[in-house]
């Protein structure tokens, strides 16, 4: 698989979903980010955002089992993979080394 940088959003997502641990879904996962960066969040750009990121191999989905709650509609559960793992891991270096060295001033 050929490299390519993680999007903010994209990294949002990828972070909250191993906060959530295995089997998240989309409303905790944007829950999550919502409630650490105190921006509202819209549900269905965490879901777009979960299926590209699946399209990179980065995520893996399963289906739930149907439940009356959900008018018989199964969850669909996201882990993350080795890949998007080590692309987290990657992106935290980079910005890492990146912020090493910069003031930060307030005011």
């Amino acid at each position: 698989m050929s490299r390519e940088s993680l999007g903010h959003f994209e990294l949002l997502v990828l972070l909250a979903l191993l906060r959530q641990g295995d089997e998240a879904y989309g409303v905790p996962i944007a829950e999550a980010i919502t409630h650490r960066t105190g921006k509202q969040v819209i549900l269905a750009s965490v879901y777009h955002t979960l299926e590209r990121l699946e399209q990179k191999g980065l995520v893996r989905s399963s289906l739930g089992d149907p439940t009356p709650e959900r008018g018989g509609r199964a969850k669909r559960y996201f882990s993350i993979t080795t890949t998007g793992l080590r692309e987290v891991r990657a992106a935290k270096k980079a910005l890492t080394l990146l912020w090493r060295g910069i003031p930060v001033h307030e005011g």
